[in-house]
Parts: C-alpha cells; structure tokens; sequence
C-alpha cells in the first residue's frame, strides 16, 4: 500500500504564511500528479494545485498569486507554501497522489489524513 502523511497545519493570523508537506511512503514505484485539495465544514472537498512529474503546477483562482506547490521526487513529498492567507481559507487540507505499487499495477489515487488549518485573529 501506499501511505500519505501530512504535517504543517495549524492556526495563523490573516495575511500570515503557513507551509504544508505530504510525504508519500509504502511500496511506491512511481508517482504522476500530486495536489492538494480543501475542505471546509458544510462544503465540498476542491482542488487547491496540482502538480505533475514534471514539475507543471496548476492553481485555483482563489489561491493563485498566494499559494505555491513544489514537490521533491526523490524524497516523494509534495509541498504547499500558503503566504497572505485569509480567513476564507480555513479548511481541512489533504494531499493526493496518484501512484503505480509495480510495474504492471495500474495508477491508484491515495489520499492523506488531511491537516487542519485556521486562519483567524
């Protein structure tokens, strides 16, 4: 199996900086995209970025300008850096990856647990 941890949540004030990491371990043989996705309470769970293999990074509107995703494969870790945070984006965020356990085994999506992130004064 394939296990996705995430640490770096927390509380900060608005217009504060977080980082967020995921690290992927297990029987791992190759990954494609990696992203991360939010939850509010009440909402849907939505993408936040997205990055490939090759390093090719998309962003929602909302986060663009602000948010930067980075990933190191040799470590099978993806990052978010969240700077000028607003309170909007409180959520329960969660990393993905889409990961091969073998050569001849297809792609499979695994997520984290999700970290928890709350931005108030």
């Amino acid at each position: 199996q394939v296990q996705l941890v995430e640490s770096g949540g927390g509380l900060v004030q608005p217009g504060g900086s977080l980082r967020l990491s995921c690290a992927a371990s297990g029987t791992i043989f190759s990954i494609d995209d990696m992203g991360w996705f939010r939850q509010a309470p009440g909402k849907q769970r939505d993408l936040v970025a997205s990055i490939t293999s090759g390093l090719s990074t998309n962003y929602a509107d909302s986060v663009k300008g602000r948010f930067t995703i980075s990933r190191d494969n040799a470590k099978n870790t993806v990052y978010l850096q969240m700077n000028s945070l607003k309170p909007e984006d409180t959520a329960v965020y969660y990393c993905n990856a889409d990961a091969k356990r073998g050569r001849w085994f297809g792609v499979k999506t695994y997520w984290g647990q999700g970290t928890q992130v709350t931005v108030s004064s």
